[in-house]
């Protein structure tokens, strides 16, 4: 009942706008909030059958069916899996409706989705130009996406729980005290750090963007000497 009464674009676009204003230049920012206002899907009992039908990947459908299951209280489908709230397929970002409920204030999996959707989705695809060297939406080194997601997640909640920078300091000094993500790619104390940073900067998103960037590794040259790229 709660997920019908609510305008599901007007909510993508409220809490989506700040990263996207951080991340990409003003002339490109239309074009991806438009693409990120229809990308998210909350899975209920009107469209689970649908999803799960479209799904072009058997191994995707039955995540997206144990997100369904346990939001629903049910039990999941093996016991290997994993109780997830939320999935980027592609450009579309599937969320449990748990996130009516989550009482967590630094959780925001609709952001975190939405995060992995800019290393997902070419720049093509929302009209803009791409290259050879600019192929992505953003580009973000492969081992770093969940850092960079959660890193996303959580600066979105330090802002909207901190007006100024002390609040923020304050509110960031709460979460280090909290759960912390358990992805096995996240490093714990690189992601406080990155926050850390962020906090601190005129603007987090661009800091969270560099410290996620893809590492530079040297490559030799033809004159013996070594460059990096």
């Amino acid at each position: 009942p709660a997920l019908q009464a609510i305008d599901v674009v007007a909510l993508t676009r409220s809490k989506v706008t700040p990263m996207v204003a951080g991340l990409f230049p003003q002339h490109e920012q239309a074009a991806v909030l438009a693409m990120l206002e229809r990308s998210v899907v909350f899975l209920a009992p009107e469209n689970i059958e649908s999803v799960l039908r479209s799904m072009p990947w058997l191994q995707t459908a039955w995540s997206l069916a144990n997100l369904y299951l346990a939001s629903a209280g049910s039990e999941l489908l093996s016991p290997e899996a994993s109780p997830i709230v939320g999935l980027s397929h592609e450009t579309t970002c599937y969320v449990s409706v748990d996130y009516f409920r989550d009482t967590d204030p630094f959780a925001d999996y609709l952001v975190h989705e939405a995060a992995h959707i800019f290393h997902n989705c070419k720049r093509g695809t929302v009209g803009l130009p791409e290259t050879r060297r600019r192929e992505f939406l953003l580009d973000i080194d492969f081992g770093m996406r969940e850092t960079f997601a959660y890193a996303c997640e959580a600066y979105s909640r330090l802002l909207a729980l901190g007006r100024t920078s002390a609040e923020r300091r304050e509110a960031l000094a709460a979460l280090v005290d909290g759960p912390m993500p358990g992805h096995e790619t996240v490093d714990t104390d690189e992601y406080l750090d990155i926050l850390r940073e962020a906090v601190e900067a005129r603007n987090g998103w661009k800091r969270i963007l560099k410290r996620c960037a893809p590492r530079k590794s040297p490559r030799p040259t033809t004159d013996g000497s070594t460059t990096f790229a």
